[in-house]
């Protein structure tokens, strides 16, 4: 062996120096002004878009979620939802009988009851008025309906009677071969109408509770909070309940409007049924989007069973102005006013929650952001570190054991 071949011994070995890096340059030719990279080397906006961003998604998060358990328990939140909407309307009535020296119990009582025979009258009226109107109207809707069958046969259509009958046995046909389906449908009206009916129960259990021991309720709920937190939760609840009375309030005024202005405009054109027809509008009201829609679809067809079609057209019209008007002036302006909302707000809370949730959600959108919003403005500003008639949080006691005994139930 040539000893140029020899290994080498004073050659530094990599493994035995660990200042040695075989792909890059040793710690001691490492420039001096590198250093890892920080938070402070990002852009001061990606760092404020990156923290909104995780705070948001977390935000989001929550709320799915909460909303995915409301909706599997929705047989439950709707009824309690529906008895702190009664509870806002009905609490200035116990509030006044308390006045008048009446024990709270019996305040309750008298309240619930009187709303209970209120609704019952309203709707026995109307049933009674239909019911005997409908009879008086038999005969027009037999001579409208004769009508009908003229204008499709002279007007443009040009239908025969034999065409026209074709077309009824069509539709006979049609409901024989799907009896099983129409079954099955009826089936679950009815079983919707029992779900019903079971909430309208629990709302008015719940009702009672609510306006009997609401305060105790609240408080307890509160309690279980941390002492630090329960000024500000007892304070943004209160302020959230008092947007809750004004809403249920405004309601009320947008209904009568309504009612109001379908009822004077029905009686103007003589179409019978208008006083019905007018407490009717004033009930569905409380229901968005759809009672409108079946209140005035009740008005119209009267109007043309009655009067004809010209007249059935100006009621439409006068229809479509009132439920206009409450749509675009009375729900912004004056519900935007009474629950501090912007009227934009009004308007998207209503379309999103019809969306979401349907007719519950269109009912419940306006008051839980009103809520949410009176909530969230008095924890910002602070309120509750000045109002002392707020539940306080305790002071630390200087005996710790003390403290302890005392907790102890």
């Amino acid at each position: 062996m040539d000893a140029s071949d020899a290994p080498r011994t004073d050659a530094p070995d990599p493994a035995a120096d660990p200042t040695t890096l075989p792909d890059g340059p040793t710690p001691a030719h490492r420039p001096s002004h590198v250093r890892p990279v920080t938070d402070a080397d990002l852009p001061f906006a990606l760092r404020i878009a990156a923290a909104w961003s995780w705070r948001l998604a977390i935000i989001i998060a929550v709320v799915s979620a909460v909303l995915w358990g409301l909706a599997h328990l929705s047989f439950l939140v709707i009824p309690v939802l529906v008895a702190a909407l009664l509870a806002g309307l009905l609490s200035p009535v116990v509030a006044w009988l308390r006045r008048a020296r009446l024990p709270r119990g019996l305040a309750v009582a008298v309240a619930e009851l009187g709303f209970i025979g209120l609704v019952a009258g309203l709707l026995t009226l109307v049933g009674r008025q239909i019911t005997a109107g409908l009879a008086q109207l038999w005969g027009q809707a037999l001579a409208g309906l004769s009508e009908v069958q003229k204008w499709l046969a002279e007007g443009p259509l040009q239908i025969t009677a034999a065409q026209l009958q074709t077309y009824i046995d069509n539709a006979q046909n049609v409901l024989q071969n799907n009896q099983s389906g129409l079954l099955s449908g009826a089936i679950s009206v009815g079983s919707s109408a029992g779900h019903i009916i079971a909430g309208a129960l629990i709302a008015l259990f719940v009702l009672i509770f609510f306006l009997l021991e609401g305060e105790r309720i609240w408080l307890f709920l509160v309690g279980l909070l941390p002492r630090a937190a329960r000024a500000a939760t007892d304070g943004a609840g209160r302020a959230g309940w008092v947007s809750l009375v004004s809403y249920v309030r405004v309601q009320v005024l947008v209904a009568a409007v309504d009612a109001i202005g379908i009822g004077v405009g029905a009686a103007v054109l003589g179409v019978p049924l208008a006083l019905p027809l007018g407490i009717l509008v004033f009930v569905a009201s409380f229901v968005p989007v759809v009672g409108a829609l079946v209140s005035g679809a009740v008005a119209v067809l009267l109007a043309l069973v009655a009067n004809g079609l010209v007249n059935a057209l100006i009621m439409l019209a006068i229809v479509i102005l009132v439920q206009q008007l409450e749509s675009h002036v009375l729900q912004p302006l004056v519900m935007g006013r009474a629950v501090a909302l912007h009227p934009v707000a009004v308007i998207l809370t209503v379309a999103a929650g019809s969306y979401l949730a349907g007719i519950p959600g269109a009912l419940f959108a306006v008051p839980t952001l009103a809520v949410a919003n009176s909530a969230v403005r008095f924890i910002s500003s602070r309120s509750w570190e000045t109002d002392r008639a707020l539940t306080r949080p305790e002071p630390p006691s200087e005996n710790p054991g003390a403290a302890e005994s005392s907790e102890t139930p």
